[in-house]
């Protein structure tokens, strides 16, 4: 029987040319520059999820968030088989006030975010999270043991 899988959201906020990260404090990814998101509780669609987590980790209310791709991640550890479902956000309100223990939040100038340490998958999709004209992607990450990615395929 393969490891259950982790449902979770991440969520690209964005103002003008802008997007809103975080540099994460603890595994996966600590210390890379990540969207803000969080995993599906039993209750809710990945649309609920995406707003509850952006509203619980920023302080910030998002309308209508945008499904812009899903990313399978498999490994041989147990511990990391992920299905995450990737939004993006342009109606975004409210001040920024992150929950403590999360990590630094910053807006970032989308051209600069690949000289930041973002995880290899966001080097990836991100420019296709933020061109919202672009239809919606299906990426399958597998990696080995050291969680490198050995292979990527589409659709």
């Amino acid at each position: 029987m393969s490891p259950p899988r982790v449902l979770a959201t991440l969520v690209y906020a964005l103002r003008d040319d802008e997007v809103l990260l975080h540099r994460r404090v603890k595994a996966p990814n600590e210390g890379l520059w990540v969207a803000p998101g969080g995993k599906l509780e039993a209750d809710e669609s990945p649309t609920e999820c995406a707003i509850r987590e952006m509203r619980e980790e920023t302080g910030l209310e998002i309308v209508d968030p945008v499904l812009r791709g899903v990313m399978t991640e498999v490994s041989p550890r147990p511990d990391y088989q992920w299905l995450t479902f990737v939004f993006a956000a342009t109606r975004v309100t409210g001040t920024l006030a992150p929950s403590p223990g999360i990590g630094e939040f910053r807006w970032i100038r989308i051209p600069d975010v690949f000289t930041l340490d973002i995880p290899p998958t966001d080097r990836i999709f991100f420019a296709r999270v933020v061109r919202l004209t672009d239809p919606p992607f299906l990426l399958k990450f597998s990696y080995d043991e050291q969680l490198r990615i050995t292979r990527m395929d589409e659709g």
